[in-house]
């Protein structure tokens, strides 16, 4: 009998959901949800005292007998390092067990969430709990083993974005479909393809690539004559259609429906899985290929709600997507001090975008519905290695193990260097060029920790790796010459913002964290860490003296700082935290002081009179 029912949790998804393994998850989510509502003022713990080199905070609901008392210390960027054992829920004046989504309810008249979008938030928390509590299962890796482990192991254990409250949500997948397709569960696994006809599907590629090589290097001659074979059966010319693949769960929950007319019709054709086995990556919508690792990543629509937007893509972009990657691409390869610096891109070589017509006809506005149905071809970063080299996703820089170990420690100590000499060259390979797009090409990125990958040399990273370009790059300034294609990343923003994209992905996505666990594991005092990073800046502003007046237009080193609230962005809306055509009129965190200002020698030395 315990065998059977084993087997039955095991099969309906509950093996992990475990009382013991429940309450540490929700432990650690409320860990979080203190932390990052606190550090964007959303909510405010009051100090109560201090013990054993901690100071302790009570968190009080209003107009309820609810309280939560912790330890915590307060860093730099107000980054809330809180005692996770510390934490007590004190409830009509007796303890009780924490509750992430009792949590939710009970700060809601702060936090702010809407009656509408509430329901939706909490099952996005639930989501994030339930994957929360696989990884403690089953994804149980430390640290130290983390170190020498493949660039898809470390993939496959993230734990997802390091300020969102709900990071996993995926509203939209059942407990089959978590196992299936979610990064910490799915086993390898193929794609499905279809044929789209030509009348309704268009292809794109960098200039010199043909949908008939990327389809021949994708699929192979043996799978493309079998699919040629399908459509004959059905009467069908293999000539006027597209092999175009499409994620499984797209199919099955998504085209079958909303294309059921154009597949009656012979437009859509479903040809089956292909040959290959892909592992999703962290981005949940992109595929990394298994059976071939040289050959593209596949990204590929998905429409589940996921950390604030439904994860679809845009045939219309999808127009215009080689174009900005090729654009990006070129200034790289010509720009000598990038090549110095190692960064490269990974470009999105060929795209695909299907319309369905009725829902064009049907809504003027921009809607998901329209955007059911695209793909892409993104390079590997495999063939940027050099021998002896290894890849690591960024985000594994903040990752901490089920048993609370750092990852970013374990690097440096297996590395050998020294960690000053170790932090100075990831900030070599990472800050300088965005830097560098930043000051002398306009252009920001969205280089967070998944859309970064790093090129390791014992333990010691070389360079950095760009992705998701089509989506995730804004151009800044009206004079920037583009292709006409790529006019779309052109975007105005206000002079005073102009720093908020670097201070809010790099400094507050990014470096919060890595200063946060280097000061409480790593033995490295985070002041230390923010003179390195205020050092980079003043090198590469050294290195770059005819830039001088940028430097002073667009200062990094202005005592306050307001990056985007994050959070509150997904509080507003959590199915569309930006508007693309006005990305800058969201939420901030409110004023907090920049740990870099301090060390602004130049500020100090009458630089800026």
């Amino acid at each position: 009998m315990e065998i059977l029912t084993s087997a039955l949790a095991q099969q309906n998804g509950l093996a992990h959901i475990q009382p013991a393994v429940w309450q540490k998850a929700t432990r650690l989510l409320i860990k979080k949800m203190i932390a990052e509502f606190a550090h964007e003022q959303i909510l405010q713990p009051q100090l109560t005292g201090e013990k054993d080199g901690w100071n302790t905070y009570v968190l009080k609901a209003n107009g309820k007998a609810v309280e939560y008392h912790f330890h915590a210390r307060v860093l730099s960027l107000h980054h809330w390092h809180i005692d996770i054992d510390s934490i007590v829920k004190i409830a009509n004046g007796d303890t009780a067990l924490p509750d992430a989504l009792q949590f939710m309810i009970e700060f809601n008249d702060m936090i702010g969430i809407s009656d509408a979008m509430l329901p939706v938030y909490l099952e996005e928390v639930a989501g994030t709990l339930y994957g929360s509590a696989y990884i403690l299962t089953h994804n149980t890796q430390s640290s130290a083993m983390l170190v020498h482990a493949g660039y898809q192991e470390i993939e496959r254990t993230m734990t997802g974005h390091p300020r969102f409250i709900p990071n996993n949500g995926r509203v939209g997948f059942d407990a089959q479909d978590y196992s299936r397709y979610a990064p910490e569960a799915a086993g390898p696994l193929p794609l499905l393809w279809i044929a789209a006809h030509h009348s309704r599907a268009e292809f794109t590629a960098i200039a010199g690539l043909t949908y008939q090589q990327v389809i021949a290097q994708e699929l192979g001659s043996d799978t493309i004559q079998t699919f040629e074979a399908i459509l004959k059966e059905k009467g069908l010319s293999a000539e006027e259609y597209f092999f175009m693949p499409v994620h499984p769960w797209q199919w099955y929950n998504k085209l079958i429906t909303l294309f059921t007319q154009d597949i009656a019709n012979g437009y859509m054709v479903c040809l089956g899985a292909g040959n290959d086995l892909y592992q999703p990556q962290q981005s949940i919508r992109t595929f990394f290929n298994l059976s071939d690792a040289n050959k593209y990543y596949v990204k590929t629509a998905l429409g589940i709600l996921n950390m604030g937007y439904v994860r679809i893509l845009s045939p219309y972009f999808m127009r215009t997507t080689p174009a900005i990657n090729e654009w990006v691409y070129a200034v790289t390869e010509s720009d000598g001090y990038l090549k110095q610096c190692g960064f490269c891109v990974l470009r999105e070589v060929a795209t695909m975008g299907y319309t369905n017509k009725h829902y064009e006809a049907a809504l003027q506005e921009d809607s998901p519905y329209k955007k059911m149905l695209a793909a892409l071809w993104r390079e590997s970063p495999m063939s940027k290695l050099q021998p002896g080299q290894q890849l690591m996703t960024m985000a594994a820089l903040l990752h901490i193990d089920t048993e609370g170990d750092a990852l970013l420690p374990e690097l440096i100590k297996a590395s050998g260097w020294e960690a000053d000499a170790w932090v100075k060259q990831y900030l070599h390979c990472y800050l300088k060029p965005l830097l560098h797009w930043f000051y002398a090409h306009d252009t920001v990125f969205m280089p967070h920790g998944e859309n970064l990958v790093l090129v390791m040399d014992k333990h010691v990273p070389v360079r950095a790796i760009m992705k998701d370009i089509g989506e995730e790059v804004s151009v800044m300034n009206e004079s920037v010459v583009l292709p006409e294609k790529a006019q779309r990343i052109r975007v105005t923003v206000p002079e005073e913002l102009k720093t908020r994209p670097v201070l809010t992905q790099v400094f507050d996505s990014i470096f919060r964290f890595i200063a946060a666990i280097l000061h409480e594991q790593g033995d490295y005092a985070e002041d230390r860490f923010w003179k390195a990073v205020a050092d980079c800046i003043h090198e590469y502003q050294q290195q770059h003296p005819h830039l001088h007046e940028k430097f002073t237009q667009y200062h990094l080193f202005e005592p306050l700082i307001t990056p985007d609230g994050l959070n509150r962005m997904q509080i507003l809306d959590n199915r569309k935290l930006r508007n693309r055509d006005n990305p800058f009129d969201v939420p901030t965190t409110g004023a907090m002081t920049n740990p870099v200002a301090v060390f602004n020698q130049e500020a100090l030395n009458g630089f800026r009179k």
